[in-house]
């Protein structure tokens, strides 16, 4: 119509999907995408592997790329997965009897029986992506591309991919990788990228996009993104405090009256400064204290001390059912733990206009010596286990753990390890 039309009158609406994106990744540099829905992040990994053409800009790639992008893509329904891990490989430049030497670990990889030899068509989603990320990451690429492609397979299939990662990672390929799994982010990438409405909003740290990440899922506008969300974030409080060196006796918390709670937030042991937080307005968390071993306003502890969070909540608005919820996460922003009170089933009183309200969480802290952080937030109870959130404040709390030097162990946290010899 536009074509015809004597005025040249536009009838369509131009949609960039992508605009003014630029960056560089460097061999062996593992980064992550992030964004929501229609941010352009398929439309980026398409263009890197030349499957669309961008209308403006170039993108150079160096070197052989593997990519594992939409369900389906590049695969023919009719062929056997052995046929179409054939036609891949020769895509990717490699002859049939280099791909026959190969076959072998590719078909143990995926792990699907004899369906292998089954057409394309009569394999479940979860069979499907076994097939094709096993032939995306055995022809030795020095790119490797993943869109969310992971999400499809089972836990242990998902958990043997990210090994896979790691060791292709370990040899000096580039990786780039799509998810919406905050913790794979955190936990496998060097680096991270945000996109939001075509643009790169924030590229860095992993723990700190992700953050940004959540600033931006929760924002109600953005007004609120740009002022509640921070350019940095260094982890560190900006006062320590001495770790208290007597043992702690279980029941022994500090019952301190909030009224008479000296200081401000600023002054707290612990509050970092650097906190990430996202609020509406009608509640907000004013004020903490971490109580342990008959002391308050604590932020180094021993491993396996039981501790108590008492907050401060004011509210704006009225609120029927409350809930209160927390986080406890590693400094590389992993999740350790986390409940509210809806999922822990204790029921709160309702709260009214400008009411304060003052809550109590105790947990242990069976973790090796390390710097953690915590997350606190209110919500409204709306039918879903996490409510409407009213105010989130993301790594507010700097929890040091101290490890007794008696009792030593790997990883994060100590599920009583137990050794004995048995008499034959």
């Amino acid at each position: 119509m536009e074509a015809l039309h004597p005025f040249r009158k536009k009838y369509h609406r131009e949609f960039w999907a992508l605009r003014d994106v630029s960056f560089e990744v460097s061999r062996g540099e593992t980064v992550g995408i992030l964004g929501r829905n229609g941010s352009g992040k398929s439309t980026l990994l398409q263009i890197i592997c030349s499957v669309m053409q961008a209308t403006r800009g170039e993108a150079h790639v160096n070197g052989r790329i593997s990519a594992l992008l939409e369900l389906g893509a590049g695969f023919n329904p009719e062929f056997t997965g052995r046929d179409n891990v054939i036609l891949n490989g020769a895509i990717m430049g490699f002859s049939r009897k280099e791909m026959l030497c190969k076959l072998p670990e590719i078909e143990a990889f995926a792990d699907i029986g004899e369906f292998f030899d089954q057409p394309v068509k009569t394999y479940s989603s979860g069979m499907f992506v076994r097939v094709a990320f096993a032939a995306a990451i055995h022809v030795d690429p020095d790119i490797l591309v993943v869109d969310e492609a992971l999400a499809v397979g089972d836990v242990r299939f998902q958990r043997k991919c990210l090994l896979q990662i790691e060791k292709i990672r370990a040899s000096g390929a580039a990786i780039i990788f799509v998810s919406h799994s905050l913790e794979t982010i955190t936990s496998l990438c060097s680096r991270a990228i945000i996109l939001e409405n075509g643009v790169v909003l924030a590229d860095g740290e992993p723990k700190i996009v992700a953050e940004k990440y959540l600033a931006i899922l929760f924002s109600e506008s953005k007004e609120e993104l740009s002022s509640e969300v921070t350019n940095e974030r260094d982890g560190k409080s900006s006062t320590n405090q001495e770790i208290q060196t007597n043992q702690f006796r279980s029941e022994q918390f500090c019952d301190v009256d909030p009224s008479s709670w000296a200081g401000s937030l600023s002054e707290r042991f612990g509050y970092n400064r650097h906190e990430v937080r996202t609020t509406n307005g009608c509640a907000a968390i004013l004020d903490y204290l971490v109580a342990g071993d008959g002391c308050a306003d604590i932020t180094g502890v021993w491993s396996g001390t039981s501790i108590a969070i008492v907050i401060k909540v004011h509210f704006s608005a009225a609120v029927s059912q409350p809930i209160i919820g927390f986080e406890l996460k590693t400094d590389k922003g992993v999740t350790i733990a986390g409940s509210n009170t809806f999922l822990a089933k204790t029921q709160l009183q309702s709260a009214a206009i400008g009411e304060t309200k003052i809550y109590r969480i105790e947990f242990n802290t069976p973790l090796n010596e390390g710097d953690y952080f915590v997350d606190l937030g209110v919500a409204e109870y709306d039918g879903s286990p996490g409510g409407y959130v009213l105010d989130v404040r993301r790594s507010m709390i700097h929890l040091m753990i101290r490890r007794m030097q008696e009792k030593q162990f790997n990883g994060i946290v100590d599920i009583g390890f137990r050794f004995r010899e048995i008499d034959c």
